[in-house]
């Protein structure tokens, strides 16, 4: 006999819908947050709230949240949801300033984390909390001075020798060939990475199968299971927490300690030092050993976390920017033509030689590599929460505490009152008379006040020794195999990634006085 009537049929779907019901108001019963505080907001979907387009990997968040700004125009902020929770973006210049710099102190944990299992994700610098942060930022800031970075570029011109000898084996001034110029110069930038940060001889660029490659490539790596615990981490933190996410993936976490420690430990057997980041880890091992610094384990997986931060964000930051410009260049040849005439026209002036001034004296290069930030930031989005009750200045509005806030780089950077024309890619935006136009904190490629990327200027420096070491030489074009337009895999979370991870273009040798 049935428990509610004569029939189970009709019992279970009578359960079923009390099931469905009783979900579709547990997920909206927040969806008027936003309306009883007088704040413009998109309309949600039960159960999505605003990012069904992200979930259903139709569109990148980054994508979808551009769009919330785009249709909020005129508005300093707008309200929207995360499934059934309550955040804020901010599109007001003004408010991003006092968030990320005026006000900083009570916006400078992220929203991201992971679960409390997840030691070696949550102790990165990327989402580590205060005060264990500025602790950690403070001692790891050194690292990226002038003078440190000119000691680095000797290094860096070692690991553009082994691109050379690779390009030199492939016929190319008799040919072109159809490459993956991201994957090409992921190589690269984890050989620099490799010898700047950790002191290892990797050349993954001629062993591009080698297991600290292969490693580093996986976690960037996007299929949907990838794609949603990523969604998590950045924008519903109590998931990742319920289902035990790792920020470097689970099959990754063994070769990333491993690898690290072993060069932890065998730099402090040899008594080498090369001031890099190992040995301000070792430094700041033995000066806080036995200080509590709450969650953060000196000598475990804390400790390493930095140096994995270091090596993921480092190569996938740079090889991605490098292989964004040289697609723009390919199918803009006028631009290629004329970014390679400053470059040989440097060479000239040096006497064929490459400096690390010579590096950062050219401005039409400067030029590109803003614009290619422009259209393709890295992080498409910068996340922020409340630590305490925040009363938004010349408004009404007062966010809560632990209230996520969002700024939307896209939005931003394809912003037509900022940036008209925001879908072409014109360089000249960035030169001396047009660069003074650009309103303070709508440009953000590397984010903006004290958490502003920490390896900017080493980016910056690594992606430009690569172009002028690869465009003396090679020039670039469309191939069968390249996308045009380019589309942004909707996998990849908050970072902005090419469709599938690869950008094909056919590279060809061309003759110079200096080959």
């Amino acid at each position: 006999m049935a428990m509610i009537t004569s029939y189970w049929t009709l019992d279970s779907l009578m359960i079923l819908i009390t099931l469905v019901l009783a979900a579709y108001l547990y997920m909206t019963r927040k969806f008027n947050y936003w309306k009883k505080r007088g704040v413009f907001e998109i309309k949600p979907l039960p159960f999505f709230g605003n990012l069904m387009n992200t979930m259903l990997f139709k569109e990148s968040s980054g994508l979808v949240l551009k769009n919330l700004y785009n249709k909020s125009k005129g508005q300093r902020y707008i309200g929207f949801y995360v499934l059934d929770k309550p955040c804020l973006l901010i599109r007001d210049p003004e408010i991003i300033k006092n968030i990320l710099v005026k006000d900083f102190n009570n916006f400078c944990d992220r929203v991201s984390y992971t679960h409390s299992n997840d030691l070696m994700g949550r102790s990165s610098l990327l989402l580590l909390k205060n005060p264990t942060w500025k602790l950690l930022r403070s001692k790891l800031t050194p690292m990226f001075t002038s003078g440190k970075l000119k000691k680095m570029f000797d290094l860096l011109m070692k690991c553009t020798v082994n691109l050379d000898t690779y390009l030199d084996t492939l016929g190319l001034d008799e040919k072109e060939i159809a490459m993956d110029v991201k994957d090409i110069f992921g190589n690269l930038t984890t050989d620099m990475i490799g010898s700047t940060a950790y002191g290892l001889n990797i050349d993954s660029v001629n062993n591009p199968e080698c297991d600290f490659r292969k490693k580093g490539r996986a976690i960037f790596e996007f299929d949907i299971l990838r794609g949603l615990e990523l969604f998590a981490i950045f924008f519903y933190p109590d998931i990742s927490r319920l289902f035990h996410v790792n920020f470097f993936g689970r099959q990754n976490i063994h070769f990333l300690r491993n690898v690290f420690w072993n060069a932890i430990n065998g730099r402090i057997e040899s008594g080498e030092k090369r001031n890099d980041l190992i040995d301000i880890l070792i430094d700041f091992r033995k000066e806080y050993v036995n200080q509590d610094l709450g969650e953060f384990q000196v000598n475990g997986d804390s400790l390493v976390a930095q140096a994995a931060i270091f090596f993921t964000g480092g190569f996938e930051t740079s090889s991605s920017t490098t292989s964004f410009l040289l697609y723009e260049i390919a199918v803009q040849p006028e631009i290629q033509n004329r970014l390679r005439e400053e470059i040989l026209d440097a060479f000239i002036a040096n006497d064929g030689k490459i400096t690390y001034e010579m590096i950062l004296s050219l401005p039409y290069l400067d030029m590109v590599f803003s614009e290619t930030l422009r259209k393709y930031p890295i992080l498409t989005t910068l996340d922020r929460e409340t630590l305490d009750t925040y009363k938004v200045a010349d408004s009404n509005l007062v966010i809560e505490k632990n209230m996520p806030v969002f700024i939307s780089l896209l939005g931003l950077h394809f912003d037509p009152e900022y940036f008209p024309n925001p879908e072409k890619y014109d360089p000249e935006r960035f030169n001396k008379e047009n660069i003074h136009k650009i309103p303070p904190y709508v440009y953000m490629p590397f984010g903006e006040g004290s958490r502003k990327c920490i390896g900017a200027r080493l980016a910056i420096l690594q992606t430009k020794l690569a172009l002028v070491k690869f465009l003396r030489q090679y020039e670039v074009t469309p191939c069968e195999k390249t996308l045009i337009p380019m589309v942004i895999d909707p996998k990849g979370a908050s970072v902005t990634s090419p469709l599938g991870g690869k950008i094909w273009l056919n590279v060809r040798k061309i003759k110079t006085s200096f080959n």
